[in-house]
């Protein structure tokens, strides 16, 4: 029995109790919005799911890089903690990883759009681009000038993306439209199809089209769909622990908006500054900055029985001869070596230019090595050049898709047809190494062989015209002067 004290004591109690939960429930809810932010340093670890891809993230020689990577590396920096990054195979597995709490952010230069509004929640804007419709440039063809002006069944995009969502929009105020979606091919498998011939268009983003022009030259832009779509880092919608009020403090920091103009110019509009070859600043380099290092590229080409010429044709196309160049990814110098390359070659200060050059000329040896002997020259050098630049493991890969498809895995013309389908799934997914950016060892190797050319007929005008100088001392002032026959 339960007397009336106790009764009344209960009742109080419970009085008290449900008062303190009301009391406490916005308490609780306030610091609920913080919990993920703080449970993430108490952890101290981000989660972040995002693809492979040139702007998003790879790896070269085991170092990652990347646009999206650079940008989380430094939001984890900002909360102190470490990155750990989910690598998604398409975008319907990074909207599932992002579900099940398997990450607390999906970064992958993805567009915030109504469709996915609805679904996550989103950072602050960091880049904007346009929606092109592409296709393959040739002789008579003409392009079409909007959507309703496409044949049947000849667009295909990549499933659950923003491009597939703008094609249903577009649908439905339009009228009929067709197209297909595809799980298995991601934009560069597209961009690549409409390159070859293979697939008449596609929709792509301007920053990928940016990026890519160098690698598909026969690619061009019909029109633009959309404009300045923006793009951000996507969250849970609810219960997201304040991860919203954190970035928006990130990305306000002048470093944060320093560091993503650094990262355009790096990843967004690297491939003109690879493949450009000035023959005009060589030349002044040629002057100004190799004869100071000459002496340094010769020692180190005799210590490792190498080239000098090859030696300081890496070191230009590297750093252009800068012995204080650095890249937001952390190399730096005049081979603008990483961390870990520099302690494994011994060099104490990357941005002395003598220890640089000794080191790259030791990385490079050790890659020309790592060549299998039978392999004749020149092809173990420009094989040994890719490896330097994309890293061993990849070059392999390259070689044994090209074994694969037939050709000679140890001719470098072969590998180089075959290196640039790293980017692309379909091919990156049946190696040992992933995903790579295969294009740029292609033009990397293509490049030193310009400088090459150019340093060796620089030579030769120098010899000729020393020649020159010579003959013309030693004949009488009144006699007309012959040209060597060399020049």
């Amino acid at each position: 029995m339960i007397s009336i004290e106790q009764r009344n004591h209960r009742k109080g109690g419970l009085f008290l109790l449900t008062g303190l939960v009301f009391f406490c429930i916005p308490i609780l809810a306030s610091f609920n919005s913080f919990s993920l932010e703080e449970s993430i340093r108490r952890a101290g670890e981000l989660r972040v799911v995002t693809q492979q891809t040139p702007t998003n993230y790879f790896q070269t020689d085991g170092d990652p890089a990347g646009f999206e990577y650079e940008l989380a590396k430094s939001y984890a920096d900002y909360l102190g903690v470490q990155l750990k990054l989910i690598i998604a195979p398409n975008l319907q597995g990074m909207y599932e990883s992002l579900r099940l709490q398997d990450a607390h952010i999906a970064a992958a230069g993805l567009t915030r759009t109504p469709e996915r509004e609805a679904l996550f929640a989103f950072g602050p804007t960091y880049l904007r681009s346009a929606t092109h419709l592409i296709y393959r440039s040739d002789d008579g063809f003409t392009p079409p000038t909007s959507l309703q002006d496409l044949p049947p069944e000849q667009l295909r995009v990549v499933a659950h993306s923003s491009h597939a969502e703008q094609l249903h929009a577009f649908k439905e105020s339009y009228g009929p439209l067709s197209w297909q979606e595809s799980d298995d091919e991601d934009v560069l498998d597209l961009m690549d199809a409409v390159n070859r011939g293979d697939l008449t268009y596609t929709l792509i983003d301007s920053i990928a089209l940016e990026t890519n022009h160098t690698f598909y030259p026969r690619i061009r832009s019909a029109f633009t769909l959309t404009s300045d779509e923006p793009i951000a880092w996507m969250l849970k919608r609810r219960d997201n622990g304040g991860l919203e009020h954190s970035l928006a403090a990130f990305f306000q920091r002048p470093e944060t908006q320093a560091l993503l103009e650094t990262l355009k110019s790096t990843y967004v509009r690297h491939n003109d500054r690879l493949n450009m070859v000035d023959n005009l600043t060589f030349q002044t380099h040629l002057r100004n900055r190799l004869p100071a290092l000459q002496p340094w590229f010769e020692e180190a080409a005799q210590q490792t029985d190498t080239s000098w010429p090859l030696l300081a044709a890496i070191g230009y196309q590297e750093s252009h001869w800068n012995p204080r160049a650095v890249s937001p990814t952390g190399v730096r110098g005049i081979m603008m070596l990483t961390r870990g390359t520099a302690r494994q070659m011994g060099v104490k200060k990357r941005t002395d230019p003598k220890q640089s050059i000794f080191g790259g000329a030791r990385y490079f040896r050790r890659s020309h090595t790592r060549i299998p002997a039978r392999i004749s020259e020149p092809d173990r050098t420009w094989l040994a050049l890719a490896a330097y630049n994309v890293g061993f493991g990849h070059l392999e890969d390259a070689r044994i898709l090209t074994q694969r498809a037939g050709k000679d895995p140890d001719r470098w013309d072969d590998v180089a047809e075959h290196l640039p389908l790293l980017t692309q799934a379909r091919w990156y997914k049946t190696v040992k190494n992933g995903y790579a950016r295969g294009h740029e060892p292609v033009l990397y190797v293509t490049n030193i062989q310009r400088y090459l050319k150019q340093m060796k007929l620089e030579s030769r005008r120098q010899a000729a015209q020393s020649e020159y100088v010579e003959i013309e001392s030693e004949l009488p002032t009144q006699m007309p002067i012959r040209m060597p026959s060399t020049l």
